[in-house]
């Protein structure tokens, strides 16, 4: 997701900076200016964001799953912390943070407190802020939930397990880009948050 958007902010005249790991400056779209940092240290890369410029959070274990739990705590929130910290001493203008929804499932639960952790750290921040709260992002190398469409569909018409369903529908990668290059066009005062129903509207 994260090299998708630079290349759409690039390619709109945009200046953007991405925080890196050392080693992996080749990976990112050509234009993009490498903050090389520890995404959980903000001292390492507070200096290097510009005053009222936007933050965008990605960061996140990958193929989030329930074994995870001790890496949500130590990946997701720490991160997310060490960004709040870090824009607050920048003074950016708008922070743009990638969560997830909650949901009446338990599945998932650990994942859910993270990311609502990380939500209440932004706020904590006095940051203007918007939350994007997909549950599952389908896109390349993730098609697989497609299969299960037509289930969903029957179980949203089902009164007993029609707020489950809804709560999990499906959001496209295009929607999620869409939804994050209008947050980041569009900065708010305050907090907006983007839910499920919100982000297919993209």
């Amino acid at each position: 997701m994260g090299k998708r958007l630079i290349a759409l902010l690039l390619a709109k005249g945009y200046p953007v900076k991405a925080l890196v790991r050392k080693g992996s400056e080749e990976r990112l779209p050509p234009g993009a200016v490498p903050v090389i940092a520890n995404a959980f240290d903000a001292k390492t890369f507070q200096d290097e964001i510009p005053e009222d410029s936007i933050f965008v959070q990605l960061l996140g274990v990958p193929h989030p799953s329930p074994g995870k739990k001790e890496l949500f705590k130590s990946i997701d929130l720490v991160s997310v912390q060490a960004s709040a910290t870090a824009a607050k001493h920048s003074r950016a203008r708008h922070f743009v943070y990638v969560s997830v929804a909650q949901t009446p499932t338990k599945m998932m639960q650990d994942y859910q407190q993270c990311r609502a952790a990380g939500e209440t750290s932004i706020v904590e921040a006095g940051l203007s802020a918007t939350f994007i709260r997909p549950w599952y992002v389908v896109g390349p190398k993730h098609y697989w939930p497609l299969f299960f469409q037509p289930l969903f569909k029957i179980l949203e018409i089902i009164p007993a397990t029609s707020q489950k369903a809804k709560a999990l529908r499906l959001v496209y990668l295009q929607q999620m880009l869409k939804a994050l290059m209008f947050a980041i066009e569009n900065p708010v005062k305050g907090i907006r948050v983007f839910e499920i129903a919100d982000i297919r509207e993209f």
